[in-house]
């Protein structure tokens, strides 16, 4: 049987039960130092880096006992990081592995904290290994690696969904789900879910069976120039249009995009506007947290009208291409954006919540003395 040191993120109990598939309880652990080695945060990400250091020590656990399927399991965790297992020798003399990360492959940034990384990032953490262990003996780990990136969006989604404040008058029966799978993940998921739930009758209701679109949280900015009294739109070919048989699969729509893990809505809407569409925004109006389609799919909007300078040649071409983002600008008046709302021809929800919203606040945006300034939020 094998002993392993651990100095970072699975020192996490609750992450390190995920990882190995049992309880606390049922594993042999106990503090640990390792001579010779300090610990540092990664400037890549939320998780620490290890290096050589003589005359200093690191403080962690040690694993006694380890058994071929729990180091599988290990390596399967850690396979996105590029870490190498390396015999030591432990403070004690007792001989151990540790997970060092490939020389050059992160880049040393000051002291890092469990404390502190337990308090911002270890819900979300559990989140995504809870994900990422459930493919193990089922999709290779290069694949699961190609996906990393969304099954931190969507772990983070959960994290976000946790602060929803919505109306309380609602009903918050009981629910009993008896099976939950993943029947598809890649850039989006999709699950199956049997459930049986409280009904407002009392008792409960028999057994549903749904699928369930699991995506991740967006931040959505409509840009408005209060001077000038007109909106800045983008158009992009759209999925949704595609498969439904909509001739017109280029929608106006407001910017928007996922909000990446740890990133506040607001910031998330500034990147998006300078990354389609290369404006800067002053001061975000919240418009509406919402769900897209609450009866099929965790898609969730947090929706805002964002003050802008809007010049007459701002438009252009713009988008991520590692994103595939082909995305075109267009101004138009604030009257023109009704028109167009009035006389539905605007297909995106969220477009057309926001220029309702708009008609509602216009007169105080314009009145009021805002500007396009940011004010930091």
């Amino acid at each position: 049987m094998r002993h392993l040191f651990i100095y970072g993120t699975l020192r996490h109990l609750p992450l390190l039960e995920l990882v190995l598939g049992r309880p606390t309880a049922a594993i042999d652990l106990s503090p640990a130092v390792l001579p010779g080695y300090r610990v540092f945060a990664a400037a890549e990400g939320p998780f620490p880096t290890i290096a050589k250091d003589s005359g200093t020590e690191t403080v962690g656990l040690v694993l006694r006992d380890l058994s071929a399927d729990d180091f599988a399991r290990l390596d399967f965790y850690e396979g996105a990081f590029d870490y190498d297992l390396v015999p030591v020798t432990l403070a004690d003399g007792q001989a151990a592995e540790v997970y060092l990360p490939q020389p050059g492959r992160w880049t040393s940034e000051g002291p890092w904290s469990l404390a502190q990384w337990e308090a911002d990032w270890a819900a979300l953490s559990c989140h995504a290994a809870r994900e990422v262990m459930s493919y193990i003996g089922k999709r290779p780990r290069a694949e699961v690696d190609a996906i990393f990136p969304m099954i931190r969006r969507r772990a983070y989604q959960q994290v976000l969904a946790k602060q929803g404040q919505h109306d309380p008058r609602t009903l918050g029966g009981k629910i009993d789900i008896t099976r939950r799978s993943r029947a598809y993940a890649n850039f989006f998921a999709l699950d199956e879910i049997s459930l049986r739930h409280e009904t407002f009758k009392g008792g409960m209701s028999a057994q549903i069976d749904r699928e369930v679109f699991i995506s991740a949280d967006a931040a959505l900015v409509l840009p408005y120039d209060p001077v000038r009294d007109r909106v800045l739109l983008v158009e992009q070919i759209r999925m949704g249009p595609l498969a439904r048989g909509d001739d017109t699969c280029w929608q106006l729509e407001p910017i928007a995009g996922h909000i990446d893990p740890g990133e506040t809505q607001q910031a998330a809407a500034r990147r998006e506007a300078l990354e389609e569409a290369g404006i800067t925004l002053g001061k975000l109006e919240p418009v509406a947290n919402v769900y897209a389609s609450p009866g099929n799919a965790t898609e969730f909007f947090h929706i805002f009208v964002g003050l802008a300078d809007l010049p007459d040649l701002i438009t252009g071409t713009g988008g991520l291409a590692s994103e595939g983002e082909d995305i075109r600008s267009h101004l138009m008046s604030f009257d023109e954006l009704m028109a167009l709302a009035d006389a539905q021809a605007l297909a995106n929800a969220p477009l057309v919540a926001s220029a309702y919203w708009l008609a509602r606040h216009r007169e105080r945006l314009r009145s009021d003395g805002t500007t396009a300034k940011p004010d930091g939020t």
